[in-house]
């Protein structure tokens, strides 16, 4: 295909369709006999095309539509096995660059699934073909015998062109199993010289494991009357070697409708067989690297389990390689498949002395089972010698590339665990071992492990409590050093689970941070918020997440909040994270909020020279030391913290103190010079009604 026409078919969907149906069909043409036109055959193939993408875009893996195709191939004429393998060669490589069907990756098992069930259709209905071929050939051959009492000359002339002519294997057998006549196909299949067969004992050609079988069969054909037998066997070459066949023998009666013959019909099975195999392969293998897939590796893992040595147990890991990523995007996805390849060629090279097996999960994430004896090395050796392999700079595309693995670990699990459980805990430890690190690895902590799986429970589920009303708006109070006065108020999330412990704002935050839920949640928080604050009079104060500070539509939001709910700019503070300054996008959303009127508060504020910087630089004049430093303060006796306020005085910004306790706490961080405070000291987050009457009595 010319380049210009590959870039039309990528960038537009119908002409990447009619560009694919078109290439099927003419390489169709080239290796099978059909008995449509060209144009009925673009026409009718555009039309398979167009059923198999609507079916892999669909939400669920529906393959029948597939082996319809299948099916209908076989209908078009005498397609046959070459027709069979160009399809799946020009699916196979035609649909995952469709630009419809990318990126290809998430649709690479699907596709995978559906050529196999096309492959299905076409098998199931090739064979129904040749069934009924062969039932014609039976009719026609007792024809044959029945007026061989008449016209035997006659009766012969037409069995040897029908035999002749036949590309399946036909034999004449007497009721006492030997061959009377045999075809050349026969004796082709079993690697004698043509009429070499007659007089061979038909029983001896037969396997010894299914001799007994197969004469029971025959045996029936004769006392009950059956019509016909069909079975897959295995027929003795004369070099040794055992055809693989599919056999049909029919009982042949005289003109008084006695027993008189048999007939009986053998299909060559190898190369069906062999393509079933390698379609059962494809499968269960990754086809990039060649490793077993997560399928295969789970039906694995299970038998390993059951038959895993009690003294040495298994040991599962979950590796993934870090920073692929980066080579794809910087490099391109090419160079990262060469990547996985190469990785896959190191992992086997460690593994090579071992009884494990490697398989590829997906993407860079890869599992290791390993069958442990006396003599197998420690976990740490096993991901050290991993990563001593990955740090061999090796080239790609003449870039020189040298990775790191990391790995989540479960060492010597029960025999009774369930496999898909097993592997979701090493997935987990994984996660846990990737968290700030590379080319490490962490070994598989139960208490950890339910700790995790019960945050993001809770996570998970917030949704649903925010929807039953179990979380809530509270506030407290911004108060000020110097009298405890309130010069300002803050809306803090709260959540009270029913038997449960209320989790605080900061909890709810990161709960809600860690599925996304912050945005819509957030949006409510300063609803509330505001329209709080049109009764209380004073500035209210809301602190995002990093998440929310970097959403491109956060200028967005704030301008239809505070249209909404009439709050006055100045009258709103936000907080941003210190260590959200970084991400893309959050320096241009502090501009915009501040150019709206609305106040910028540095949350989290700590000593580095950074924290200061920024407060210089960006349009910010309330800064919030770190809790982590107040709490610091009330057990160190040190008093560098107190040259933290002159600091932030001198780059013009209001210091706000949180996790303000004590008595004590508030008397020193006063005398420091620190005008706001903010912690349990001067109130506990309490719902409006309460606020209010605090604000009353105040």
């Amino acid at each position: 295909m010319p380049m210009i026409e590959k870039q039309q078919a990528t960038a537009d969907p119908e002409r990447g369709r009619t560009v694919l149906a078109r290439k099927w069909s003419y390489l169709l043409s080239g290796v099978t006999v059909v008995s449509l036109s060209r144009e009925l055959l673009d026409e009718e193939l555009r039309d398979m095309l167009d059923t198999l993408i609507e079916s892999l875009r669909g939400t669920s893996a529906d393959t029948l539509p597939a082996e319809r195709i299948g099916a209908r191939l076989v209908a078009l004429g005498y397609v046959g096995e070459p027709g069979l393998r160009c399809t799946l060669d020009v699916l196979g490589k035609g649909l995952p660059a469709l630009a419809e069907l990318r990126p290809a990756d998430r649709l690479t098992e699907r596709i995978v699934v559906t050529l196999g069930a096309l492959s299905c259709g076409f098998l199931l209905a090739h064979e129904r073909s040749v069934l009924d071929q062969q039932e014609i050939m039976h009719l026609s051959l007792l024809k044959a015998v029945r007026d061989a009492q008449w016209h035997l000359k006659e009766s012969e002339a037409r069995f040897d062109e029908v035999v002749t002519s036949s590309a399946s294997g036909i034999a004449l057998v007497a009721l006492d199993g030997r061959i009377l006549r045999a075809n050349a196909a026969l004796a082709e299949m079993l690697g004698h010289p043509s009429g070499e067969l007659a007089g061979t004992v038909l029983d001896d050609l037969v396997h010894p494991d299914t001799v007994e079988v197969f004469r029971e069969a025959m045996k029936s054909l004769v006392d009950d009357g059956r019509e016909r037998i069909r079975q897959s066997q295995r027929l003795l070459r004369k070099d040794g070697d055992v055809a693989r066949i599919s056999l049909t023998a029919s009982l042949l009666r005289d003109a008084e409708a006695k027993p008189a013959h048999f007939v009986v019909v053998v299909e060559d099975g190898t190369e069906l067989m062999l393509l079933q195999g390698e379609l059962s392969r494809q499968a269960l293998h990754d086809v990039l690297t060649g490793l077993p897939n997560r399928q295969y590796f789970g039906t694995h893992l299970e038998a390993a389990l059951r038959r895993a040595d009690p003294a040495y147990g298994v040991t599962l890991f979950h590796v993934d390689l870090d920073a692929f990523g980066m080579v794809c995007n910087s490099l391109g996805r090419r160079v990262g498949e060469q990547v996985l390849v190469h990785f896959a060629q190191r992992l086997k090279s460690v593994m090579a002395r071992e009884r494990a097996m490697i398989a590829r999960f997906h993407a860079d994430e890869f599992g290791i089972l390993v069958e442990n004896t006396a003599t197998t090395p420690d976990i740490d050796s096993t991901v050290r010698a991993i990563n001593d392999e990955l740090a061999e700079p090796f080239f790609v595309e003449g870039h020189g590339l040298a990775l790191s693995a990391s790995a989540g670990v479960v060492h010597r699990p029960a025999k009774g665990i369930d496999p898909a459980e097993l592997l979701r805990a090493a997935d987990q430890t994984l996660r846990r071992a990737k968290v700030r690190r590379r080319g490490q690895w962490k070994m598989f902590d139960a208490t950890a492990d339910v700790e995790d799986r019960r945050t993001q429970a809770l996570a998970v589920g917030m949704a649903g409590a925010w929807e039953n009303g179990e979380l809530s708006v509270r506030y407290r109070p911004v108060a000020r050093l110097g009298d405890g006065g309130v010069a300002g108020i803050e809306a803090r999330l709260h959540w009270a689970r029913p038997a449960e412990l209320a989790l605080a704002h900061e909890n709810c935050a990161e709960l809600a941070e860690a599925t996304g839920l912050v945005l819509p949640l957030g949006d409510w928080l300063l609803r509330a918020a505001s329209r709080q604050a049109g009764w209380w009079r004073h500035p209210v104060v809301v602190a995002l997440t990093g998440h929310q500070v970097a959403d491109d539509a956060l200028g967005t939001r704030v301008t239809r909040l505070l249209a909404d709910t009439g709050l006055p700019p100045a009258r709103l503070v936000l907080g941003v994270p210190v260590g959200a300054l970084g991400v893309a996008g959050v320096l241009e959303n502090i501009t915009a909020l501040a150019d709206l009127g609305v106040r910028v508060m540095l949350e989290e504020f700590g000593l580095g020279p950074d924290d200061l910087r920024a407060v210089e630089d960006l349009p910010v004049d309330i800064v919030r030391v770190d809790r982590r430093l107040a709490e610091w303060q009330a057990w160190s006796a040190s008093t560098f913290l107190g040259a933290l306020v002159p600091l932030v005085r001198q780059v013009g910004a209001t210091l706000v103190v949180d996790g303000i306790h004590t008595g004590e706490q508030a008397g020193w961080w006063r005398a420091a010079g620190a005008e706001l405070a903010t912690g349990d000291y001067f109130g506990v987050a309490s719902p409006p009604e309460e606020f209010t009457a605090r604000l009353a009595g105040a």
